[in-house]
C-alpha cells in the first residue's frame, strides 16, 4: 500500500537521521536491522551485520551481552557505559528499550549509542587543568603569604596614618562644630556693623578650616583605598542645579555672571553616585570662582553617547580667571600643587582639589582634562558615564526653614560633650522642639525606658557606650522603631556603612548645618513609621519575595554548557560551602582571626563564579580585612550572619539547578 510504503520511508528517514549509532536486536541478540551511523562506527557492510551477535561490536562482549540482556529483564536501560571495538575505540553511553506487537508479544528492542568520546576526553583535560589550578593555586598563596609578610610594615604605616588622621579630624571638628555653630546663633542676634563683620570672619575662618580637614581626610581615603562609590538613582538636572545654587551668592558678591548649559536630551533618572559627582563640580566651580575676578562662569552638562543601558556626559567649567601657564598644566593634578609659588598666598587653598578630583573622577572610568590660557581663563572638563534606569529617584533632601507651627516634636540628643550639647539645645530651641539630653549611650537607654521621644540624634564617638553600641541595643533588645540620626564628625565611609548595619535611619557631619538638620529631622518624623528602604532590607525578606540570589551565566559560559563540567562545579560548591560556614561561624566565636580570615578567604571566589552579587563579595572581604586586624567589631556578627544566610539560599538554588541539568542530560 503506498501509504504504508509512506510511513515505512518516513520511519527509516527518522532513523538515518540520527547521528549517534542505533540498532534493533532480537531477543536472542542478534543485530536485526541499523542506521547508517552503525555501518560507519563499526566499519562492517548492512549486509554483514545483519544475523550477527550484538556483543561482538565491543572491547568487552560480556558487558555487552548484559546491555541486551538487561532490555529484555527491565523492559529498558538508561547510560550504560561501552566502548565500540573500532579503529579508534569510540567510547558511548548505550539508552535502549523493547518494542511489542499488538499483542503485547516482545518482538525485539531498539538501542541508541550515545558517543561520549570527546565529553570523556573534556572531562580528562578538567581534570587535569582542576590539578594545575590546585598546584598553581598553591604557589601563588605561597608567594602571597611572602608579599604580605614583606608588606606588613608599610600597611601598619598606612593603618597608622589613617587612624591618625581620623582621630585627628574628630577632635578639630568638635571644637569647630561649637565655633561656627554659636557663630551662627550669634550672628542672628542683634549685631552692632562692627560685631558683625568680626563674628562673619571667625565663621569665615571656620568654614575655611572644615575645607582644609575635608581635603585631607578625602586624600586619606584615596591613599588607602577606602573611596567607594555608590550606585543610586538620582536626578541629574535638580543634582547640578541645587550645586550651581550654592555658588551664587559668592559670584554674585564678586560680579561675576554665571552660566548654566544643560542638555535637556540627558535621561531625568540616572544610576551614579551622586555625592561623589556634587564633590568634583564643587571642586572645580570653587577653584573657578576663586581665580575669576571678572566676567563669567559656565558650567555645561553635555549627552555625549546613549545606548540602551548607559550615556556618556561631558561636564565642563569654563571660567575667565587668571589661567595656568603652560608649564604647570601637567603638574596641577598633584598633590598640593598650584600653578605658582604665589597663587597660595594670594587666593588660598591647600592645592589639593583638583588632586581629590582626579582621584574621583579615574577610580569611575572617566577622564579629566583642561585647556588654558594665562589672563584668559581654563576650562576644566571631564566625562562620567551612568547607567539608565526606569526606577525613580531617591527622595531629595531639600533644605527647609524651620516652620513656625511644628511644635510638638520631642528630640532625644546623645551627646558627651558639653558645648555640643549647648550648641544642640540652642538650634532645637530655636526649631521650638522640646529637647532631652543624655551625656551617653547608656544614660540614652535607661531615658528610653520610662520615657517616649519622636526622634534621636545620636552622637557616635562617646564613653561609657558609644553610639554603634547604643543604636544597636534600641533596634535588637528594647526592639524599638524610633528614628536615629547619627551626628557625625569624622564621615567615613567605614562610619557611614556602620551606621546603616546597627539600624541608623541617616547621618549628619558637624559642624551641623541648621537647615539640613531641621530638614532632616522633619524627613523621619514627618514618615507614617520606620521603614528600612527596599536597598537594606534583610535577606531573608528578599528571599521571601523569591529572589534569587544566584545566577549561573558565567558559569554556562566558562563550561561551555557541558552539563557533566556543570554539574561537577556546583557539586563541589555543595560540598565545600557547608564546611566554610561552620568554620567561619566557629572561627568567629572563638576569636580564631587566623581561621576565620582562612575559612572567608576561600569563600570568595565562589561567589563570581556561582553568580552571586558583588556586594555579598565586598562583605566577605570586608570580614577578611576586619580578622586581619583583629578588630572584635559587633559589624563581623552582622555581615558572617548576612553571608550564612546568602550561603544558604545559593545552595538551596544550586540544588535545585543541579536536579534540572541532571533531568535534562538524562533526556537527550
Amino acid at each position: 500500500m503506498p501509504n504504508s510504503r509512506h510511513q515505512s520511508e518516513y520511519a527509516r528517514s527518522l532513523i538515518e537521521a540520527s547521528l549517534d549509532p542505533l540498532v534493533t536486536i532480537s531477543t536472542e541478540g542478534k543485530i536485526m536491522d541499523m542506521n547508517e551511523a552503525t555501518v560507519t562506527i563499526t566499519g562492517v557492510k548492512r549486509v554483514d551485520l545483519i544475523g550477527t551477535n550484538f556483543f561482538e561490536y565491543f572491547t568487552e562482549p560480556q558487558k555487552a551481552r548484559e546491555v541486551y540482556e538487561d532490555i529484555f529483564a527491565k523492559g529498558f536501560v538508561k547510560d550504560y557505559p561501552l566502548t565500540i571495538r573500532d579503529h579508534k575505540l569510540t567510547d558511548v553511553l548505550f539508552n535502549g528499550s523493547i518494542y511489542k506487537d499488538d499483542q503485547g508479544n516482545v518482538l525485539g528492542a531498539v538501542v541508541v549509542a550515545r558517543d561520549i568520546t570527546d565529553l570523556k576526553r573534556i572531562e580528562k583535560e578538567f581534570i587535569e587543568a582542576k590539578v594545575f589550578a590546585e598546584l598553581a593555586t598553591a604557589i601563588a598563596e605561597e608567594a602571597q603569604s611572602k608579599a604580605e609578610t614583606a608588606t606588613v610594615i608599610a600597611e601598619d604605616a598606612v593603618k597608622a596614618k589613617q587612624q591618625f588622621l581620623s582621630n585627628m579630624s574628630h577632635e578639630i571638628r568638635t571644637p569647630m562644630n561649637a565655633i561656627i555653630g554659636f557663630t551662627k546663633v550669634v550672628l542672628k542676634t542683634e549685631l552692632n556693623a562692627k560685631q558683625k563683620e568680626y563674628l562673619t570672619a571667625i565663621k569665615m575662618s571656620g568654614d575655611a578650616l572644615i575645607v582644609l580637614i575635608n581635603d585631607i581626610l578625602d586624600l586619606a581615603k584615596v591613599d588607602s583605598g577606602k573611596m567607594t562609590f555608590e550606585q543610586t538613582p538620582f536626578k541629574m538636572a535638580s543634582s547640578i542645579s541645587a550645586m550651581v545654587h550654592l555658588f551664587e551668592t559668592k559670584i554674585q558678591e564678586k560680579n561675576l555672571q554665571l552660566v548654566k548649559e544643560y542638555d535637556n536630551q540627558i535621561p531625568e533618572v540616572l544610576v551614579g553616585d551622586p555625592v561623589r559627582l556634587h564633590q568634583i563640580i564643587l571642586n572645580l566651580v570653587s577653584n573657578a570662582v576663586k581665580f575669576t575676578t571678572k566676567g563669567k562662569i559656565t558650567v555645561s552638562v553635555k549627552l555625549l553617547t546613549e545606548d540602551e543601558e548607559k550615556v556618556k556626559i561631558e561636564f565642563a567649567v569654563k571660567d575667565t580667571g587668571i589661567g595656568i601657564p603652560e608649564n604647570k598644566i601637567d603638574t596641577i593634578f598633584e598633590n598640593f600643587q598650584q600653578a605658582s609659588s604665589g597663587t597660595s598666598r594670594l587666593y588660598g587653598g591647600t592645592g589639593l582639589g583638583l588632586a581629590i578630583v582626579k582621584q574621583l573622577v579615574e577610580p569611575q572610568g572617566g577622564h579629566i582634562s583642561v585647556t588654558s590660557k594665562v589672563d584668559e581663563g581654563s576650562t576644566f572638563s571631564f566625562i562620567l558615564s551612568f547607567q539608565k534606569t526606569k526606577a525613580s529617584a531617591e527622595a531629595e533632601i531639600l533644605l527647609a526653614e524651620p516652620e513656625i507651627g511644628v511644635k510638638n516634636i520631642r528630640v532625644l540628643v546623645v551627646e558627651d560633650m558639653a558645648l555640643n550639647q549647648l550648641l544642640m539645645k540652642t538650634l532645637l530651641d530655636d526649631f521650638g522642639f522640646e529637647r532631652d539630653i543624655a551625656g551617653n549611650g547608656k544614660i540614652a537607654i535607661e531615658k528610653l525606658k520610662t520615657q517616649s521621644y519622636d526622634i534621636i540624634l545620636m552622637d557616635l564617638q562617646m564613653p561609657e557606650m558609644n553610639g554603634f553600641e547604643a543604636t544597636e541595643y534600641i533596634r535588637n533588645t528594647l526592639q524599638l522603631t524610633i528614628p536615629i540620626i547619627a551626628l557625625t564628625a569624622d564621615v567615613t565611609t567605614v562610619d557611614l556603612a556602620k551606621c546603616k548595619a546597627v539600624g541608623m535611619n541617616d547621618y549628619i557631619a558637624k559642624p551641623v548645618d541648621e537647615r539640613l538638620l531641621y530638614s532632616k529631622i522633619m524627613g523621619v518624623v514627618k514618615k507614617p513609621a520606620f521603614a528600612i528602604p527596599v536597598t537594606e532590607m534583610k535577606l531573608s525578606e528578599l528571599y521571601q519575595k523569591k529572589i534569587k540570589c544566584t545566577d549561573l551565566d558565567y558559569l554556562t559560559r566558562r563550561t561551555k554548557a557541558n552539563p557533566a563540567l556543570m554539574m561537577e562545579m556546583i557539586s563541589i560548591y555543595l560540598e565545600q560551602t557547608p564546611a566554610l560556614i561552620s568554620n567561619m561561624k566557629q572561627s568567629w566565636a572563638d576569636k580564631n582571626w587566623d581561621a576565620l580570615q582562612s575559612a572567608v578567604h576561600k569563600m570568595i571566589p565562589s561567589f563570581s563564579i556561582m553568580g552571586i552579587h558583588n556586594n555579598f563579595e565586598k562583605m566577605a572581604i570586608h570580614v577578611k580585612d576586619y580578622a586581619a586586624s583583629q578588630q572584635q567589631s559587633s559589624e563581623i556578627n552582622t555581615l558572617i550572619l548576612q553571608l550564612e544566610e546568602v550561603c544558604n539560599q545559593a545552595c538551596t538554588e544550586l540544588t535545585e539547578a543541579f536536579n534540572h541539568i541532571k533531568e535534562k542530560a538524562n533526556e537527550n
